[in-house]
This record gives C-alpha cells, sequence and structure tokens, in this order.
C-alpha cells in the first residue's frame, strides 16, 4: 500500500498487514489482534467462491443477499469470541468499525449485513453510533449534513442509538436540540466530540457528556456481572490515564523531535512512529514538537536546486534534541537520511534508527568509520560493490505482497551488551519480542570489520545470524533497530526504543531506567509473593 495514499500500514503479532485503524485500537485498548480482525470485500468474495467451488451452497444462486451477508456477519460473530488480551478468556463487546460512507456501493453489502446482525443480536445486544461532523461555516454550525447522513442510514435499515458529533468546539443548545430532533433521538443520545488538545483527553470528555450511563443503559451493561477484581483493574487504569494525559500545558520543558523521512507530507504515513513519540514524551513529562524533514532537502543537490529547503532543512536537523530516521522502502531521500545520521553521530545528538533507519546507520558508520566508501545497500543499488545491506535470501524476488519477514519474532541481547543504555530499558531481559517488516538485512560479511570499528551489535536473532539492534557504546544515545518497536507501543506502556531515545533527547534518560529498573524488580518481588499488579502494564508510573 502506497504510504502517500493510504498512511501507515500497521503489523500484527501474526504478520497481518493492516489498516492503521487497528493500530489504534491496539494502543487505546491494549488489546493485541489478528489479521482474522480486518475484514475486507475481498477477504469475503474469495470465501464465498471457495465455498461454491466446494459445493457448500448445492449448486444455489450465489447472490449478495443473503450469502455475501451471511458471510459477513459469521466473519464477526467467530472473530469476536477470540480472546485479544493475556487473560485469554472471551471478550464480554465487539466493537465493529463499519468505515466508509453511506451510500457507497463498497459499502453496502457490509451496512445490510449490520442490519441482519442486529435483528439477529437481540434487544439490549447492539448498539449503533453513528459518527457525523458538524462543519462550521461563517461562525454558523450546519446540522443538515448529520440530518441527512442519519436520514440516509436509518432507510438503509439501521437505527442509530447514539449520534457523535465532531466538531472544532462545542455544539450550541439549539444545534444540539436540531440534530436529537430531526434523527429522532434523545438530546442526551447526541455526544458532542469537539476538538481537545491531545486526542488522549478525548476519553474524559466522553465520560463528562454520561457516555457510560447511557452504555450501560442500552446494553445493559449490568448484565455483564464484572468481578469486583476487573472493576478495581479498570478503575486503577482509569485513574492512571488520567495522570498520565494531563494537559500538556503542566509539562515543563519542550523537546523539539527531528523525524527524518521520506513520506512526510502525509503524517499519517508515521502513524504509529508519532503516537510512539507521544507516548514517550508523557512518560517523561515533556512537551513534544515533532519537526518534519524531508530527506531530500538534506542531499547537497538541494543546496543550489533550492538552496532555502537545504539551508532551513539543515538548520532545523542541527537545532534539534533529537533525530529520528524510520522506515521507508526505495532509494529516495536515503543519501539525506545518511547525512543526518553522520550529523546524530559526530555531533553526539540522541539518534533512533528504525529498520530502514537503522540500515541506513550502518552504511553511515562504514562509509565514514570504517573507511568502506562504495558502502550501500542492494535496494539502493542492486550492482554495488559494497552492499553493506543485502535482500534477505529467503524472501521472494517477484512478488511484493505479503513476503517480507512479517510479525512478532525474538531478538536476543548478546553477552558482552550488558552496558547497553536499551537492554537495561528492557530491564535487562535477555530475550524480547518485536514486530517486524522488512525484506532487506545488515550483511553478515562485513558483521566483524564493523564491530572492530565499534559498532556494537548488541542484539541477534534467535538463531544468531540476523542483526536485530545496534549500538554505540560511547554516544548518549545512538540505537538502531530493525524491528519496529512503534507497533507495540502502548499508552500507558511506552516502546522502550523510543522511550530511552525520548528520555535522552530530553536529558533524564537515567532517571527514567532506574524507574524502569526498579519497578521490574517490585513485580518480580510481588510475582514471588503470589501477588499480583493490579495493572500489569505501566505498573508505578
Amino acid at each position: 500500500m502506497n504510504p502517500k495514499e493510504h498512511g501507515e500500514v500497521f503489523v500484527l503479532d501474526d504478520g497481518g498487514e493492516v489498516d492503521l485503524d487497528l493500530g489504534n485500537y491496539e494502543r487505546y485498548l491494549n488489546i493485541t489482534l489478528t489479521r482474522e480482525n480486518n475484514i475486507t470485500t475481498g477477504k469475503i468474495y474469495q470465501q464465498v467462491i471457495e465455498r461454491e467451488r466446494r459445493g457448500d451452497y448445492l449448486g444455489k444462486t450465489v447472490q449478495v443477499v443473503p450469502h455475501i451477508t451471511d458471510a459477513i456477519e459469521q466473519w464477526i460473530t467467530r472473530v469476536a469470541r477470540i480472546p485479544v488480551d493475556d487473560t485469554g478468556e472471551e471478550p464480554d463487546v465487539c466493537i465493529i468499525e463499519l468505515g466508509g460512507t453511506v451510500g457507497d456501493i463498497e459499502s453496502s453489502p457490509f451496512v445490510e449485513a449490520m442490519t441482519q446482525l442486529r435483528r439477529r443480536a437481540g434487544k439490549h445486544n447492539f448498539l449503533q453510533i453513528h459518527v457525523s461532523y458538524v462543519p462550521t461555516i461563517n461562525g454558523e454550525q450546519k446540522t443538515k449534513p448529520t440530518q441527512q447522513a442519519v436520514k440516509a442510514v436509518r432507510s438503509a435499515g439501521l437505527i442509530p442509538d447514539l449520534i457523535a458529533c465532531r466538531c472544532e468546539r462545542n455544539l450550541d443548545k439549539g444545534a444540539v436540540e436540531k440534530i436529537a430532533h430531526f434523527c429522532q433521538v434523545e438530546v442526551e443520545s447526541v455526544i458532542v466530540v469537539r476538538d481537545m488538545p491531545t486526542v488522549y483527553q478525548v476519553p474524559m470528555l466522553l465520560e463528562q457528556q454520561g457516555l457510560i450511563p447511557q452504555l450501560q443503559d442500552i446494553l445493559s451493561l449490568d448484565r455483564l456481572s464484572l468481578s469486583p477484581a476487573v472493576v478495581a483493574k479498570g478503575s486503577a487504569t482509569w485513574d492512571q490515564w488520567k495522570r498520565l494525559t494531563a494537559p500538556e500545558d503542566h509539562f515543563f520543558a519542550t523537546v523539539n523531535i527531528a523525524l527524518v523521512g521520506k513520506y512526510v507530507e502525509l503524517h499519517d504515513a508515521y502513524l504509529s512512529v508519532t503516537k510512539s513519540l507521544e507516548h514517550s514524551a508523557m512518560r517523561c513529562r515533556r512537551k513534544l514538537n515533532i519537526i518534519w524533514i524531508d530527506a531530500e532537502y538534506l542531499e547537497h543537490s538541494y543546496q543550489t536546486e533550492d538552496p532555502a529547503k537545504y539551508h532551513q532543512a539543515w538548520h532545523q536537523l542541527c537545532t534539534a534534541n533529537g533525530i529520528l530516521v524510520p522506515g521507508g522502502f526505495g532509494h529516495r531521500a536515503t543519501e539525506g537520511m545518511i547525512l543526518a545520521a553522520k550529523w546524530a553521530r559526530e555531533n553526539r545528538t540522541p539518534y533512533l534508527g528504525i529498520c530502514l533507519g537503522m540500515q541506513i546507520a550502518v552504511i553511515e558508520f562504514a562509509r565514514n568509520v570504517c573507511g568502506i566508501e562504495g558502502a550501500s545497500s542492494e535496494e539502493f543499488n542492486a550492482e554495488a560493490a559494497e552492499r553493506l545491506i543485502m535482500f534477505m535470501p529467503e524472501v521472494d524476488k517477484k512478488t511484493m505482497g505479503a513476503t517480507m519477514r512479517l510479525g512478532k519474532r525474538p531478538t536476543l541481547f548478546q553477552s558482552g551488551s550488558e552496558w547497553s543504555k536499551l537492554r537495561a530499558l528492557y530491564a535487562e531481559k535477555p530475550e524480547i519480542l518485536e514486530r517486524h517488516r522488512h525484506r532487506y538485512e545488515v550483511n553478515p560479511a562485513y558483521i566483524e570489520r564493523l564491530e572492530q570499528g565499534g559498532l556494537s551489535f548488541v542484539g541477534k536473532d534467535d538463531k544468531g545470524e540476523r542483526m536485530e539492534i545496534i549500538e554505540l557504546k560511547d554516544h548518549p544515545w545512538f540505537v538502531g533497530v530493525q524491528f519496529h518497536p512503534e507497533y507495540l507501543s502502548r499508552v500507558l506502556n511506552p516502546s522502550k526504543p523510543y522511550l530511552g531515545f525520548m528520555a535522552a533527547s530530553a536529558g533524564v534518560l537515567d532517571q527514567i531506567t532506574a524507574d524502569i529498573l526498579k519497578e521490574s524488580k517490585g513485580l518480580a518481588a510481588n510475582g514471588a509473593n503470589g501477588v499480583n499488579g493490579v495493572n500489569g502494564e505501566g505498573a508505578g508510573f
């Protein structure tokens, strides 16, 4: 998927490449989803065609209704029962996002399937929240688009129980009453979801508008009979969330992070990266300022082609507190990334390289420290004499779709890496599990030469063949990882590579490291005494 068109491709534990929305659900609900949680038209039609070929329909005419709609409904009810957290229990509630716009041809089978599901689920078992944008034109809030949208969705067979109105500012009382009147819902059922300083404060906004009592009333949630332990855990998590997501104005200092990438014109292309930085900034009690730098503008050719952009980009890079080079594909702008890595290494600016960013750091080190002038990547130049980065031998070079090294895989910290700053943030664990998405790797033929130059490969795969983590020992923070730690970052438990990078950029790395080691020892002691933490994720923050 083109990142400039679709935004980020999110990767799940099982290697599923899915829409970035599933990343939002994992982050905010602290759950672990699978590729089965991502339903597409292609998957449904493929399933129905395969069933028809097997003879499941006994020669009957296969139609959108009921065969396609039944397949959608059956998929949802099956996946809804799959455990998604560490309890291993069947979920009590399933949230379904029906994307698109009512009236689109693409979504019509899914709309019909939801009408079937509503009827079969029965009273108090199904709730629909319709999301609608309320624009403000010349100072006047316009409710007509919402009225027409609800009219269209009702004519399609779905009846909204609640209407969530997205808006820049609070809706006037008259606007709320007009929406309630024409959409045939109670005034209390119109939820105003206005812009907030941060998205992490939206749950508090919803709580203030009485969303929870309405859900309890419509779905009869009291029937779930939640145990006291579950209620206590939820209450503790909620208190922790509110403390951690306090308004940024309360933070004392701003941290400027230069994100040097290839697709910076569409910020959604790096959504998980920016969310991980936000999680880490909250943990460090700092206000985050991301400086978006197009790596192409750092290249020497731009000094004559567009001097203004060139000098602005370099000024932003040189004055940043930390430099991050995220993942990407292709040769374009990679020379600019290499220059950014060189600046960070030579000027002791905290650096974090993710996937391609790690490979960039290896190439830069090979060129400027080890004297391998022609160091490059097979991805950039297949005929290069010094291919420091090579195509993984087991990967299909002809088929592009779903052929990368995908999903959660182990990384083992190597003996002698006890000094590693990143290892300390993982609480000295000998093995970690992170999600991957790549086709290229560091060429093993150059490992010894790079290590002799001072580049430490502190983490490798479980076979000891694939380089996973690089780190410079005598640097405030110079780390590169082949995996994508942003996919497992959570609001209350930030990704460790990002947390270390942010802490180093803010000058609080020693403090954050000490806190994590103290927390890990406390949890280990509680486990030895048979005591479970109220919230295992981020306990003690």
